[in-house]
């Protein structure tokens, strides 16, 4: 059992408070800290100690991967931990984005690689995600219905809006989402000012009404304070807002279109960094290769918990992916086996005092305090669990078995 030292991403979206409080550290902290990376993703590999040596997760598992990782995790993906785990801190809204499927990554990043290597995609892998919020977790995720998105769209009363309008209340399916989408985000240069002014102030007025759709303008208005003329705040019409309270849990299926916007929480992903985003960023938006990799017809379900067996009241957040599974456990004073009970596992410790031990010894007991968190090699089986506090457990997901191809 390592305890891990976690990587800090300080994008400029982040809170310069959350994190740090987890930690204990000072409060608030000198800049933003947006993402507590606790995994071995190249970009940001967790540091440990092994043996006295200071050393990170990415090599401990590519120097003995079927001993960390177990046989059938290292069959399966090789010299790779699957899943990244993280805490997400965001102040402001992180910009609009999807993520591909496996086969849409392995061919994107090896022509990318074949043209010389510059391009939207960081590696060959998919990136699906569960998000389980800490605090009230504010999120775009998902297209709306045609319908619905029409209706939003035209409530603004904008006349450079009626051709979205019109284009959405004549499909006949969801792939006119897409073409509604692509109609807003290749607007030409000299109108893209004027429309983006127009559809804050319009939803300006409406978010002070006692209309049902107050809070959807409401969010526009509010992310036109970090994204002035951005056409992502035209996009985000389109897309579902909804608000998680702690506990509750999103999973983004590839190709689902989001925004995170406001709200701390657990994020676990396959180990994966691929992002192609649509607006609410400075960074470059590709639409031909956004429109290629989104899938209008994925809705995002927000994941119920399931109780199952574990050291104290435990649920399990079941995703349809190969990649990850992710339990909360809330020890209340008593113990017993950790689950997942075997292969590769980081354990994420945010309140409470917890302490880890291997029934059949040779390592030494793990002691876990408020924003601690360590990693669990497959060799390491019969894990107890005792004291008083909440976990977050990630382990590998389904076998393809159960769920056909990975995801």
């Amino acid at each position: 059992m390592d305890l891990l030292q976690p990587i800090i991403k300080p994008y400029a979206w982040g809170s310069h408070e959350a994190l740090a409080r987890l930690q204990g550290r000072e409060v608030p902290s000198a800049g933003p800290e947006a993402e507590l990376w606790m995994g071995a993703h190249p970009s940001g590999p967790a540091g440990l100690t092994r043996r006295g040596r200071a050393t990170t997760l990415l090599d401990v598992v590519a120097r003995a991967p079927r001993r960390e990782l177990g046989t059938s995790c290292a069959r399966l993906f090789g010299d790779r931990l699957p899943f990244l785990l993280k805490v997400l801190a965001a102040e402001r809204p992180l910009s609009i984005q999807v993520h591909p499927d496996r086969n849409q990554a392995r061919s994107a990043y090896a022509a990318q690689q074949a043209g010389g290597g510059s391009g939207p995609y960081a590696d060959d892998w998919p990136k699906p995600e569960l998000l389980v919020a800490l605090s009230s977790f504010e999120v775009l995720a998902g297209f709306r219905d045609p319908a619905e998105a029409a209706r939003l769209l035209a409530g603004l009363g904008v006349d450079a809006l009626r051709p979205v309008v019109e284009l959405l209340r004549a499909g006949t399916d969801e792939s006119v989402l897409s073409e509604a989408l692509r109609a807003v985000l290749e607007r030409a240069p000299a109108e893209r000012a004027p429309l983006v002014s127009a559809v804050v102030a319009a939803s300006r007025r409406l978010a002070r009404s006692a209309g049902a759709d107050a809070s959807a303008y409401g969010v526009v208005e509010r992310m036109s304070h970090h994204y002035p003329g951005d056409l992502g705040l035209v996009a985000s019409l389109l897309l579902d807002h909804r608000v998680l309270e702690p506990g509750e849990a999103l999973f983004m299926p590839p190709g689902g279109l989001h925004a995170y916007v406001r709200g701390v929480g657990v994020e676990l992903l396959a180990n994966s960094d691929n992002v192609l985003r649509a607006g609410l960023t400075a960074k470059e938006v590709n639409v031909r290769e956004l429109l290629r990799v989104t899938d209008p017809a994925v809705r995002v379900p927000v994941v119920t918990p399931t109780r199952v067996p574990g050291p104290g009241p435990t649920w399990l957040y079941d995703c349809p992916v190969a990649e990850f599974s992710l339990h909360r456990v809330e020890l209340d004073g008593t113990g017993g086996p950790l689950v997942p009970a075997t292969g590769p596992r980081v354990v994420f410790c945010p309140d409470g005092s917890v302490r880890l031990r291997s029934e059949a010894g040779g390592t030494k007991p793990l002691r876990l305090g408020p924003g601690d968190c360590c990693f669990l090699p497959a060799s390491d089986e019969d894990v107890v669990a005792e004291g008083t506090g909440t976990l977050f457990a990630a382990g590998v997901g389904h076998s393809p078995d159960e769920h056909g191809a990975l995801a």
